[in-house]
C-alpha cells in the first residue's frame, strides 16, 4: 500500500493509503460481492468538521452532551498533520473513522480540553483500576489524549494502519520541536455488556432471565492495548439509563448497554502495542 505521507505542509496526503474490502458468498443468489476501497487522508478543516463532530458524539455517546463538541473538533482539525480519516468516496466526502492525538497539558486552557480532563479525571476516580489517572493529569505531564472512532460497520482491519502512521506523524512532530513530547497515552473508547430489557418484564421474570456482565468491545484493538497497558478500565456514562440500553437492543430480550472505557500506555511501550495490533488484526495477505 502506498503510505499516507506524515508532514506534508499543506496538510493534505500525498498518496492516500487504500485497502480493498472484499465480501463474497459462495451462494451467489444470497449475496453480491462488495468491493470498497478505503482512503486514508489528513485532517481538512474545510471539509472534516461535520464528519469528525458527529464520530466525536458517538464515541462519548450519551455524555457527548456534556462537553463542547463542536470545540473539540476544531481542535483535532487545528493540527491536520497528526491523524487520519478514512474515506470512502474521496476526499471531499464525510470520514467514516478517525484517529488523533491531543497535547493535554499543551490545550488545558482551551475549554473543549479543560471540560474533557475534568471529566475524564471525575470518571477515573470511580474505578480502582484508573485510580493513577487523576494524579497523572494534574502533574504537568504531557499526556497524549488518543480519540478513535468509526462507524459501527466500518473494518477493524483498518486500525492498524492509522496507528502505524500516527506514530510516524508524532515521530515527525517531535522532530520538528513541536509539542508532541509525551510521557504517556490515554486511549479514550467504549465497551458494552448486554442486558435483560426492562420491557415485557413479567415474561422476563418468569423465564428468569439473568443479566450477562460479560464485556464486549466496540473496538477489537482496545484488547490488544490493554495489555500494554499501565492501567485500563470502564466507567459509567453520566447521563446513562436502562431506556438507553432498551433503544439499542441487540437481540429480542437483551439490550445493549454501553460504558465508556479508558487504557493508559506509557509513551516507550506505544510503538510496540500499535505492532501487536498489525499483526492481531491486518488482513492476510
Amino acid at each position: 500500500m502506498a503510505k499516507k505521507r506524515a508532514r506534508e505542509a499543506d496538510g493534505a496526503a500525498e498518496a492516500p493509503d487504500k485497502m480493498v474490502e472484499d465480501s463474497d458468498s459462495s451462494d451467489e443468489d444470497d449475496f453480491d460481492m462488495v468491493n470498497v476501497d478505503f482512503e486514508w487522508f489528513n485532517f481538512d478543516s474545510e471539509i472534516d468538521f461535520h464528519g469528525t463532530k458527529s464520530l466525536l458524539r458517538q464515541l462519548f455517546d450519551v455524555d457527548a452532551t456534556l462537553f463542547d463538541i463542536s470545540g473539540l473538533a476544531d481542535l483535532i482539525l487545528s493540527q491536520p498533520t497528526i491523524g487520519s480519516t478514512v474515506k470512502v468516496d474521496g476526499k471531499e466526502t464525510d470520514a467514516y473513522a478517525f484517529l488523533t492525538a491531543l497535547n493535554l497539558h499543551e490545550h488545558r486552557e482551551k475549554q473543549p480540553i479543560a471540560e474533557l480532563t475534568r471529566y475524564i479525571g471525575e470518571k477515573a476516580k470511580t474505578n480502582e483500576a484508573l485510580a493513577g489517572i487523576p494524579d497523572l493529569l494534574s502533574s504537568g505531564k504531557h499526556v497524549g489524549l488518543v480519540l478513535s472512532e468509526r462507524l459501527i460497520n466500518m473494518p477493524s482491519e483498518i486500525a492498524p494502519p492509522m496507528y502505524n502512521m500516527l506514530i510516524d506523524e508524532i515521530e515527525a512532530a517531535v522532530e520538528d520541536k513541536e509539542p508532541y513530547e509525551f510521557s504517556h497515552y490515554l486511549i479514550i473508547s467504549k465497551t458494552y455488556h448486554e442486558i435483560e430489557s426492562t420491557l415485557d418484564i413479567e415474561e422476563r421474570k418468569r423465564k428468569k432471565g439473568k443479566q450477562d456482565a460479560t464485556m464486549f468491545y466496540f473496538h477489537p484493538e482496545d484488547e490488544v492495548l490493554q495489555k500494554y497497558a499501565t492501567a485500563y478500565g470502564s466507567y459509567d456514562f453520566t447521563k446513562i439509563n436502562e431506556a438507553i440500553a432498551d433503544s439499542k437492543r441487540a437481540f429480542q430480550e437483551m439490550g445493549v448497554m454501553p460504558r465508556g472505557f479508558m487504557i493508559l500506555i506509557e509513551a516507550s511501550k506505544f510503538a510496540d502495542a500499535a505492532k501487536a495490533i498489525s499483526e492481531y488484526l491486518s488482513p492476510p495477505s
